[in-house]
Order: structure tokens, then sequence, then C-alpha cells
């Protein structure tokens, strides 16, 4: 224990951001950095209680409860505390391959888990982890460690994204040689294009992904599996293929003008601006423009606010985000959403901050549908005409969504950013190996045991369970690599 009475001696507190109006005007992270004696401070507000909810990491109710990857919260709280930063960093990556990401863009479920945050504010874990981590590479603390020795097992990860690189790290640390498939220029899957730049800088990922590759990972960008490689031809050259092509096929939005020009899918408006500012910061114009649009972003989750949040970036004229779902309760409903599980309660993200900050309000209508989209003579986007909706049970017992009359409005927009979510993987390599996928087209690989109904070939990440966290992603990738150590040697020692 850090100090039997830290939570009720301290209060919580976090590490302010840059003004909104400042951080608008580039591309850089927003977050400050809290100092060493406020983060010793905060780690000892960790009261190491009887069963720490904060690492169980399960889910409850539809939601995530807890840490998936089982983080060593207190531990590494108490090692904070006491200033023992390298072993709290230790600590850290006995369960986390990757914690640099985690502590910037995981919503931090393991808070909304904090016993401390039963009678009052939760910890600040996320805060504590990304400094542990950022901190071991400040002081030279992190460097290659190939493995001693070679099974001589070779092993191919489809798909460099968290769950990629979780499995290759640790089939790699096991002693197998690692071959990574990325289909677009640069490693990282959403880590690299997907997550705009001001939540993750990019340097922090080629950072992890240099050191990967100085401790024997090989990795192989601008080749698609199924495309420019035969999928079957990886499973005749490798003892082991692990496919970790994530949930990459927009869920389909069609509905009249859907087809305009200006309706744009979220992700390749995202990519776009993240490659541009990669290859050029933005110079050679290679992405859709928001600038002087009125934007509106259909879909009310973090993609929906990345894309909220690029918009702004690139100087739209106005912005507003939809969402089906009803505006958060102020507090936690302790019927409905109980402790330990993550609060459903209004915040404002990142990006709603700062067009809040631009336009006066919160950019975002809550339980609306779009009906149309209407255009120009030429084919151009020039409006969305929408109606409010209300959740209702019918006489099956579904919940449904019911339009509510006379509730009409039309949006002017120029430019529309679908945001919906996705609807599973891309399915060239299902098709291509003969691979058994699940009602949502996701491929069937049973939680805990990753083997498909082909042999050799396994899956994680989004491309098994559908979209969800990037750390569950970091979970299912070790998870994943410990069962294709098993089928390879006959045991694992992988933790």
């Amino acid at each position: 224990m850090s100090t039997p009475t830290g939570f009720m001696e301290y209060n919580r507190q976090l590490p302010g951001d840059r003004s909104p109006s400042e951080r608008v005007q580039d591309w850089q992270e927003f977050h400050k950095h809290m100092s060493e004696e406020e983060l010793r401070t905060q780690g000892s507000r960790c009261m190491d209680c009887g069963t720490p909810y904060c690492h169980t990491g399960i889910d409850m109710l539809g939601g995530t409860s807890g840490c998936p990857v089982h983080n060593l919260i207190p531990e590494w709280n108490n090692l904070v505390y006491r200033g023992l930063w390298k072993d709290a960093l230790e600590r850290l990556h006995k369960t986390n391959n990757f914690p640099e990401f985690t502590g910037r863009v995981c919503p931090a479920p393991c808070e909304g888990s904090c016993t401390v945050g039963l009678i009052g504010q939760p910890v600040t874990i996320k805060n504590i982890e990304q400094a542990i981590v950022d901190r071991g590479f400040e002081e030279g603390w992190i460097v290659p460690e190939p493995p001693k020795q070679r099974t001589g097992r070779r092993v191919a990860v489809v798909g460099s994204g968290p769950a990629g690189l979780a499995c290759a790290a640790q089939l790699n640390k096991a002693g197998h040689e690692v071959t990574v498939y990325e289909r677009a220029d640069r490693i990282g899957g959403l880590l690299m294009y997907g997550i705009p730049t001001m939540k993750l800088d990019k340097q922090i990922v080629q950072r992890r992904v240099d050191l990967l590759a100085a401790e024997g990972i090989h990795f192989v960008t601008n080749t698609e599996i199924g495309k420019d490689i035969p999928a079957q031809q990886l499973v005749e050259e490798y003892d082991a293929v692990v496919l970790c092509g994530g949930a990459t096929k927009p869920r389909e939005f069609n509905i009249e003008g859907s087809d305009l020009n200006g309706v744009q899918y979220a992700m390749p408006f995202l990519n776009a601006t993240i490659k541009s500012y990669l290859d050029s910061g933005l110079e050679d114009g290679q992405y859709l423009s928001a600038e002087d649009k009125d934007v509106i972003v259909i879909g009310g989750g973090d993609t929906g606010s990345d894309c909220v949040a690029t918009s702004l970036r690139h100087g739209c004229r106005s912005i507003t985000q939809f969402g089906t779902h009803a505006m958060a309760p102020l507090e936690r409903d302790q019927v409905n959403n109980p402790w330990p599980q993550f609060p459903n309660v209004y915040t404002l993200d990142y990006a709603q901050e700062e067009a809040k900050a631009l336009f006066g309000s919160d950019p975002r209508e809550f339980s609306i549908m779009t009906t149309r989209f209407v255009g120009d003579e030429e084919g151009n986007l020039k409006e969305l005409h929408t109606i409010q909706i209300q959740r209702i049970v019918d006489e099956t017992g579904r919940k449904i969504y019911q339009p509510v009359p006379g509730t009409e409005r039309v949006f002017p927009a120029q430019l529309a950013l679908i945001a919906i979510g996705f609807d599973g993987p891309e399915q060239t390599l299902p098709e291509q190996l003969g691979l058994a996928t699940d009602r949502r087209s996701n491929v069937k690989a049973r939680y805990g045991k990753y083997n498909t109904n082909v042999d050799k070939v396994f899956a994680a990440g989004d491309m098994r369970r559908g979209q969800s966290l990037v750390v569950w992603a970091i979970h299912e990738g070790r998870e994943a690599a410990k069962e294709v150590d098993k089928y390879l040697m006959g045991a694992t020692l992988l933790a």
C-alpha cells in the first residue's frame, strides 16, 4: 500500500491540456505533463483494496470493466509513490507491451472500476501509466532485448495494428522468427493511420516499431496479403499464420443521396489527412479538406470525435456531430450503469472541447437521425435532412428507434463524414483460406484459443472480436501468441 489515507488526504489531479484555441492551430499532442511530485501524490491515492477491480478486465453487461491486459495497477502506483520508477516500468511491461499507446488513447476502463471512485474521484491511473513509460524512454531504460536463442519456427503476422504488434512482440520474445505484413506504407495499423497525431504522435509509434525491429522482428510494408501475396502461400511457407487485420469494413449508410460528392466515410478522410501530414506537412494536398465547409459528422463515438477535431484543424466553417443515442446523464445511473462498469456520463471529449471553444457550444446533436442527403445541380452535397428519434421497446421486446413526428430539420453541409462503426473484417482472407466466420462476419476463433478452423491459422484482435479498444487488441495479440507458441512448441513460458 502506498499510504493508508492517501485517497482521503489528496484530491484527484489531472495534467492540464493546451488551450483548445491554441491546439487547433497545430497537429501536436495536446496533453501537458505532471511533475514527479504530483505523480507521486496521485500514486499515493491508490488504496490497494482487497479486490482491485481496476485490473480485472472483463466484459460486463456490454461494457468493459477494469483493464483488459490486467495491468498490475496497485503495484506500480505504489512504486511510483516510493520513487521507484524503473521498478514500476518493469511491472508495467509485464502485462502491457505498449503502455505509451494505451496511456494516450485508452478510455481507461480501469479508472471506471477504481474502488476509490465509489465514494469520490478515481485514481489518476492512465496518466501515471503514460508517465512511467515516457520516463523509461527518457532515461534510456527501454532498450532492444532480442531473444537469446531462436527456435527455428517461422510465424507470419498479417496486420501491424496493436493486436499484430503485440502478438509479434511476444512470439519474438519466445524465440520464433516473426514477419509482420502491412498493406500500408508505414507500420502501425490504426495506431499510425486512424488515430490522429494530436492524440498519438506518430514518432511515438515509430519509436516502438524501431525497437521491435531491433529485437529481430521483420516488417514488410506495401504488401497486401490476399492481393500481392496469396493467403495460401503464407500458410505453406510459415509454421503458423496469425491474422490481425482489424475490422476495417465500414458499416454501410445507404440512404437517399449517399452517393453525392461530399459524402465520405470517416477512415479514408482521417487516413488521408494523417498520411499527407506525415509525408509533407499537408503541403501535397493529397487529402479531402474541410476548409471553409459546413461539416456534419454522423456518429457519436471516438472516430466521429476524431473527425470533428480534424475538421477543425482544416479550418471548417461550422461543425456538427450527430448521435442516435440520447445525451448521457450528468451522474452515473447506479441501477443501469453500476460500478465497476465504465461510467456512462456526459463529458466533453477533446474534440467537443475544441468545437465549443471555437463556436460557443457542444457540437453534438443527440437522438437524431439523418433521413436523406440533398445535393445541388452538379451532384455536390448541400444539406442534410434529419428527424429526432426516441428509443422504445416494441411488442417483441426489441429496443428500436422511432421517429418523432414534427421534429424534421435541415442542416446546411458541404461535407458529411460517416463514422457509424464497422461491419467486421474485409472478407478477402477468410474467403481465400476458407475460414469460418460468425454472424457478424468476424473470423471465428474461440476466445482464449484463437485457432481457426484451418490448421496453422490463428486470428486475434478486431478481426476476431469486432470493433473494439486498442487495449483489447493488445490483450488478444498477447494471448494469441501464447496459443501459437503452445502449438509450435507443445508448451509456453509466455505470460
